[in-house]
């Protein structure tokens, strides 16, 4: 008779790999089922969008959209400089789950067509659809960002508008270096920042040269970080007798040859792998001016408008993103002897997680509908363009701050499954700081704050008049606002993070108050401005409402 061991060893014993206590796959969910963005959506006027934005959800986080993500950002862009024969031609191959991401999110109305949209809300459409499309791929978003936030620019040059918008704002997404007047759909990039000077661009150095043809001039310089190279077109910001301006820069010309782009490098980069930033070299570059010589900032500032709004989106994106992943592991993981979603510590998490989600993605349709009804002229006396101008750079500041500590969190929720690239975690948790850095980092926005409310009174008197509307709802509030006001007189370089911080927890709180559920206001006032909170997520009091705010949140983590 053999033994127990030589049966074991000859017959296989007992299984030693047998999967338990995993959770299954995500995949296929709807990325649209949250309370939150779909109360926003109809309050900020685009609820007749609802329909397509839920298909769009079910689009998202369906198995195909997660792994076109997936694949575009293992099988990173590639630059050729060089063709077999010697000649420049300053391309960049993409995996075609790249493709697909953009022609979906082209197709779907996240490039620039709200500008062709005459619907009241379209461009809270956008954002709505931004932060549903944005459970795929974060990468992408910088060129559908670009080409939207370059029509406003490029309509100070009403000749180049008249020619470029009703491409830009096509929804046909057409790869491919061509002749752009050719082509049924295009994509903008923008040049703007240089090894020197950085988010200072008064510093540039590359110069524009005129040409004997009106308004034509010729570029020569170097830029640092110019994302999306295979764009059509690009706006660059370079020196011209006149000071700083505004140019409009094909990569094709209008007689098919190739405009001078040459392309020294592709950034290697913490995050936003699938998305191509590059270094442009310009010699001879054939540009157009867009607005007045020496009219450069004033020219892209509509255009930074555009793009920290879509800053502020991502980033609310990638938070829901990443508490749906947290909450659907702690739906299915056990742990000393209960569900992960059960055990009241992580129930804390979850829900304090869940707070900051909400507190987002309702600041993000504000500022949303605050730039549709600026945009639209619907905005009787000013006060929404006024608010869109403070409300647009705290959110900024304080949103993008949030995200990687958020997104921390949340891969800690998954412990050591979270650590590991197949979960998906580690891709969210690179992505976050970018959207702090991009478009002006933290301490820019803050000054550019402060630079609102000394040059421009009347964004404080907006920013306050919209705190008003919640004034008497909640004590911790009231007594909030009542310190911002105070501390206004005393702003300084030195405190404007501070003050800025303040201003964006007063302002998500007066949202909350008048438009989320009792339980989920109440726990963000408790937390976020009665100081009843620790140093980290997970430490809200004893009595918030965890069932409730988990129950809105995420309705399925029961």
């Amino acid at each position: 008779m053999v033994s127990t061991l030589d049966e074991q060893l000859a017959y296989g014993g007992p299984a030693t790999h047998d999967v338990t206590n995993q959770a299954p796959p995500l995949t296929p969910y709807d990325a649209s089922d949250d309370a939150a963005l779909l109360e926003g959506l109809r309050r900020e006027g685009a609820g007749w969008a609802e329909e397509e934005l839920r298909r769009l959800g079910r689009r998202a986080g369906s198995a195909q959209a997660q792994e076109w993500a997936e694949l575009a950002n293992r099988h990173e862009p590639e630059l050729r400089t060089h063709d077999r024969y010697g000649n420049r031609v300053d391309e960049v191959d993409f995996h075609p789950s790249w493709h697909h991401l953009m022609r979906t999110a082209i197709t779907e109305g996240l490039g620039a067509s709200p500008w062709a949209d005459d619907r009241p809300g379209a461009h809270v459409a956008r954002s709505a659809g931004g932060l549903v499309w944005g459970h795929t791929e974060a990468g992408h978003g910088c060129p559908t960002s670009m080409t939207y936030a370059a029509v406003p620019a490029l309509r100070r040059q009403p000749e180049l508008a008249k020619v470029y918008e009703p491409l830009l704002t096509s929804r046909e997404y057409e790869p491919g270096l061509r002749v752009p007047t050719q082509k049924r759909g295009l994509l903008a990039g923008m040049g703007m920042t240089e090894k020197q000077g950085g988010s200072d661009v008064r510093t540039n150095s590359t110069t524009a040269t005129p040409t004997a043809e009106p308004g034509v001039y010729t570029l020569r310089g170097h830029k640092w970080f110019t994302s999306a190279p295979m764009c059509d077109v690009f706006l660059v910001l370079a020196q011209a007798p006149g000071g700083l301006s505004c140019f409009l820069v094909p990569r094709v010309l209008p007689d098919g040859t190739r405009n001078t782009f040459r392309i020294q490098r592709l950034k290697d980069k913490l995050g936003n792998r699938s998305n191509a930033s590059s270094e442009p070299e310009f010699d001879g570059t054939v540009a157009w001016l867009v607005g007045p010589e020496g009219h450069g900032v004033k020219t892209i500032i509509e255009m930074v408008n555009c793009t920290r709004l879509d800053c502020v989106m991502m980033s609310a994106a990638l938070m829901r993103k990443s508490l749906v992943e947290a909450g659907h592991h702690a739906r299915h993981r056990s742990a000393f002897g209960a569900r992960l979603v059960d055990q009241p510590l992580m129930r804390n998490v979850l829900a304090d997680l869940a707070l900051e989600s909400e507190a987002a993605t309702t600041l993000t349709l504000r500022l949303a509908g605050a730039a549709d009804r600026t945009i639209r002229g619907a905005d009787a006396g000013g006060a929404e363009a006024a608010f869109r101008r403070i409300a647009t750079a705290v959110g900024k500041y304080w949103v993008t701050k949030r995200g990687p500590a958020f997104t921390a969190e949340a891969l800690e929720c998954l412990g050591g499954n979270g650590y590991v690239e197949d979960s998906g975690m580690p891709r969210h948790y690179r992505e976050a700081p970018l959207l702090s850095i991009w478009e002006g980092s933290g301490n820019v926005n803050a000054l550019d704050v402060l630079r609102a409310l000394s040059r421009e009174p009347g964004t404080a008197e907006a920013l306050f008049g919209e705190l008003d509307l919640a004034r008497g709802a909640d004590a911790r509030l009231d007594a909030a606002v009542t310190r911002l006001k105070n501390g206004l007189p005393e702003a300084s370089q030195t405190t404007a993070r501070r003050l800025v911080e303040q201003m964006a927890l007063t302002l998500q709180a007066s949202l909350l108050v008048r438009h989320a559920p009792p339980a989920v206001a109440d726990a963000f006032c408790a937390s976020r401005l009665g100081g009843d909170w620790g140093q980290a997520f997970g430490t809200l009091p004893e009595t918030a409402g965890l069932d409730a705010i988990l129950e809105r949140a995420l309705p399925d983590a029961r």
